[in-house]
């Protein structure tokens, strides 16, 4: 990325983006995490309208903003009940009240509702907003117009971790209000069947990725219904490291394939970058919940707190055994359709881009006809882009060794 226009805007908004997260995971406040919450929706929104000269990145950083803005109007109005009925945003105090008013209700003329049940929706469907569920998915996909950093950022593990988080830090609500619990399981469930369905049937990349992220969410948000806490943040932790390893591939795939992200159009990339292949299987492992993987493990943990014998075990689990089924079929299509397919991209991808005697050759002869002195120019050039590449795959291998390390030895 070192080579954008902008790369400096880039690095700024990245770290901004970083340090909004970092406050939100140490903030104790209720006034401050609203106050970290329009920081991160805002850092966001920049970063997907960064090629803000684009109409399909305008249109994502509007939609992204759009429902940015809905997800704020329920964590205010939860802002503005903490405040008329606990007079306090001091989470441990407000968390100290919750037992004393659980049987309050509030009044909208002759209806009256459950307090603790509205504050726990709101909370909850301001983080499964955030966390593009079902229903409020559809400005995940289009968040892929940010720059590749930006998008494993937004897709693997800050923003939309961030509302599970947010349910997490407030799940001592969870434990008053049936209702929340059945719409968490339910919005969840519903949310990782859809996703891995439509992941399986999508022909651009990053629209992949994105809806393969919104299924991994999805059981996330599953397990919060059914108050297993501990189990979801180890499966978060496990999604979160395999999902930014999985962006950092794709990005380097998108970049060997002349920045096009269409499947259709890829293919053979095992015989020039085979380390790669090797990298995106074990990744797609993982994150398919294969048998002996940590991904595997994770889910099973999650789904022993499933099994039990009621309609709504029974409704979540028809829609996990639909997600085992096709979460391995698009991690297959992804990992065959760029690796061991046939060779369909452009010949300049596979001869230019990796051949760099061939590619300074034929461009020391054309420019040698144009401007004298240029093949130095062009050896430059040559040897800088083959810095990039070598940059790219040290990341790739400091980001392997870490990855085996968490999932072997700690």
């Amino acid at each position: 990325m070192y080579r954008e226009a902008f790369i400096n805007r880039l690095l700024y908004l990245l770290n901004m983006f970083a340090t909004s997260v970092v406050f939100l995971f140490f903030c104790y406040d209720f006034f401050l995490i609203i106050l970290i919450w329009e920081c991160i929706g805002l850092f966001s929104f920049l970063l997907v309208n960064f090629y803000s000269i684009r109409i399909y990145t305008i249109k994502a950083a509007l939609k992204t903003f759009v429902f940015s803005r809905i997800s704020d109007l329920f964590m205010f109005l939860s802002f503005i009940l903490t405040i008329v009925f606990f007079n306090t945003t001091d989470l441990s105090l407000i968390f100290l009240q919750i037992p004393f008013v659980s049987f309050h209700y509030l009044f909208f003329g002759q209806f009256a509702v459950h307090f603790l049940s509205f504050f726990a929706f709101c909370l909850v469907t301001s983080g499964a907003i955030k966390a593009a569920q079902f229903f409020f998915h559809v400005w995940l996909p289009d968040a892929m117009e940010a720059p590749t950093p930006a998008s494993a950022l937004i897709h693997s593990s800050t923003l939309v971790v961030a509302g599970v988080f947010l349910i997490i830090r407030f799940s001592v609500l969870l434990e008053f209000s049936i209702f929340v619990n059945f719409y968490l399981a339910t919005l969840g469930a519903v949310t990782l069947a859809f996703g891995a369905v439509t992941a399986t049937f999508q022909q651009d990349i990053k629209k992949l990725v994105a809806y393969s992220t919104i299924s991994q969410i999805g059981y996330l948000m599953c397990g919060c219904g059914f108050c297993c806490y501990e189990e979801v943040l180890l499966y978060l932790i496990i999604h979160a490291l395999n999902k930014a390893f999985l962006f950092i591939l794709v990005g380097y795939l998108v970049h060997f394939f002349n920045a096009n992200t269409d499947l259709r159009q890829m293919g053979g990339a095992y015989l020039y970058s085979f380390d790669i292949s090797v990298f995106l299987f074990g990744v797609c492992f993982n994150l398919a919940g294969l048998p002996y993987s940590a991904g595997f493990l994770g889910k099973e943990f999650l789904l022993f707190q499933v099994l039990r014998d009621d309609l709504m075990s029974y409704v979540v689990r028809a829609c996990w055994l639909v997600s085992f089924f096709f979460t391995p079929i698009y991690m297959f299509i992804l990992i065959f359709s760029v690796s061991f397919g046939i060779k369909k991209s452009t010949l300049t991808t596979y001869a230019v881009f990796w051949n760099f005697s061939y590619y300074l050759y034929k461009k020391a002869i054309f420019y040698n006809n144009l401007v004298k002195h240029s093949f130095i120019n062009f050896l430059y050039d040559g040897y800088r882009y083959q810095f990039t590449a070598i940059t790219s795959l040290l990341t790739s291998y400091v980001l392997f060794f870490f990855w085996l390390f968490f999932f072997f030895f700690c």
